[in-house]
């Protein structure tokens, strides 16, 4: 059974399906309105230097979706699996 895209929310983590960003990763650290303000967790490829994780970004939230220009799910941060235990 394929896994469930979930709604976006607070200290997940997303990856950039974008073959221009591939391997980026970032977490959620807000959600206002109609965008997430997000954390770059691992930059794009090894050798982007400019892109320092920490960085912060805004991304629509409709953008975050398993299509070739947005984001798919890969899971919560250890700090948010710990909160809901």
């Amino acid at each position: 059974m394929p896994q469930q895209t979930p709604v976006p929310a607070v200290d997940q983590i997303w990856q950039d399906n974008d073959s221009r960003g591939y391997g980026r990763k970032v977490r959620i650290v807000e959600i206002t309105g109609t965008h997430a303000v997000v954390e770059l967790v691992t930059p794009r490829g090894v050798s982007h230097a400019q892109a320092k994780p920490g960085r912060r970004t805004r991304i629509r939230l409709d953008r975050f979706r398993p299509i070739s220009t947005g984001y798919r799910y890969v899971g919560a941060t250890p700090e948010a699996r710990k909160d809901a235990t």
